[in-house]
């Protein structure tokens, strides 16, 4: 009998895992999944737990700065998430089989005086120095001003890319419009690969505070709609472009923030295309949900009643604004705490 993560990837759904931990990746890979993704949260993490703490201190044997250590480390252990995944990446002609790497969260931190023209500057030169010679790693921009006035220039270099922090419409399209631009001043689209990452449970957790007079039937699934509705744009706007490889939605912040919902909710509301990133505890979850079987649902929109609603009731404007303002601190943040840890350990 499938264990139900075998049947979500038997519905259409890639499965990568939220982390680059070596160990769940492992373990993560005999679930099926196949590909990761990492950001400066899951370093910190990681290397909090002292595994790490003989290849920090030969780091800083030779000389290095707590910034340089961190980025060695990250490089280091996304490298070997990818040579995990490099079997799947072959197999599937660079359709899958990915690993993402983070750049720089520091340039959207709020004591950063740069300006948008100069942070895409910053973005496109670490874009291209962390990308140089990897074949399976995807490298991950967000989508604020500066990382989407990076966009073009990265994909016109052949660099293949992971959009993220997305929440609205807004933002994929002009991230989605960016690259398409940058992929039609290659010399050729054979290799030519992105993802769009959109953000999913935050948007319910910001809809309860933010937007309590949802009626009950729409409250809590603001972020399955919007993610059901950039993937059906998504698939429009690529459909007869007879591309070699998809472009696809990752759907992440899978992972449920309400403990009176299943571990399932979101994982199962996207089924049956595209990528979902779950974090281990999701994953780990989900198999523990004995006779499980999951269906395609991503093209299932709920009555027409509640779409009403959330489109009455949710200022997406201002959700944008509020859930990027976080999502930037809890990745500036932790990377500052990673720094910091690494000076402890010194």
């Amino acid at each position: 009998m499938p264990t139900p993560l075998e049947t979500l990837v038997a519905c259409g759904t890639k499965l990568w895992l939220d982390s680059i931990d070596p160990d769940l990746v492992v373990e993560n890979r005999k679930f099926g999944a196949t590909g990761a993704t990492s950001n400066p949260i899951i370093i910190s993490d990681l290397l909090q737990t002292g595994r790490f703490d003989d290849q920090i201190k030969a780091l800083a044997a030779e000389g290095k700065s707590d910034t340089d250590i961190a980025w060695e480390m990250t490089d280091r252990l996304v490298k070997q998430a990818q040579e995990v995944f490099a079997e799947v990446h072959t197999a599937t002609k660079g359709n899958d089989g990915y690993v993402s790497f983070e750049l720089d969260p520091l340039l959207e931190d709020a004591s950063c005086t740069l300006s948008v023209e100069e942070k895409a500057q910053q973005y496109i030169a670490l874009g291209k120095k962390w990308a140089a010679g990897h074949k399976n790693r995807m490298i991950k921009v967000p989508g604020t001003p500066g990382g989407l006035a990076a966009l073009e220039e990265l994909c016109a270099a052949g660099i293949t890319l992971n959009v993220t922090l997305l929440f609205t419409q807004r933002q994929y399209e002009i991230a989605r419009d960016a690259v398409w631009r940058g992929a039609m001043r290659r010399s050729s689209l054979d290799g030519f690969k992105s993802v769009f990452s959109i953000f999913v449970s935050r948007i319910d957790v910001y809809t309860k505070k933010h937007v309590p007079d949802l009626i009950p039937e729409a409250q809590g699934l603001v972020g399955i709609v919007n993610a059901q509705r950039l993937w059906m744009d998504n698939e429009k706007f690529w459909a007869g472009k007879n591309l070699p490889l998809k472009q696809e939605f990752i759907f992440a912040s899978t992972g449920t923030k309400d403990p009176a919902d299943s571990p399932d909710k979101y994982v199962a509301a996207l089924a049956g295309s595209d990528i979902q990133t779950n974090p281990p505890g999701t994953n780990a979850a989900i198999q523990k949900l004995t006779g499980k079987v999951f269906t395609c649902k991503v093209d299932q929109l709920p009555p027409a009643n509640v779409l009403a609603d959330i489109d009455a009731k949710v200022n997406f404007a201002k959700l944008e604004e509020v859930l990027m303002s976080e999502g930037l601190a809890k990745f500036a943040d932790p990377f500052k705490k990673l720094l910091e840890t690494i000076a402890s350990k010194r």
